[in-house]
């Protein structure tokens, strides 16, 4: 059986927790940050955990770090 290869897009935008949850920087913080809210702004500061049915997904594009 061939090895699998690791999307390096997904390397680069997720990391799992301890317990195999699927952590993300929200996006939307980079530029231009004086048009947007700063509610937005406020919910979009640390790493958030993904939504399960996305999950799937990203561990599809990442077989060896689950």
């Amino acid at each position: 059986m061939p090895k699998l290869k690791t999307k390096s897009g997904a390397k680069k935008r997720f990391r799992f927790t301890a317990t195999g949850k699927v952590k993300f920087q929200p996006s939307h913080k980079r530029h231009m940050l004086r048009r947007r809210s700063q509610k937005m702004k406020r919910k979009a500061r640390g790493m958030q955990v993904l939504n399960p049915s996305d999950t799937t997904l990203v561990m599809k594009y990442m077989p060896y770090n689950r």
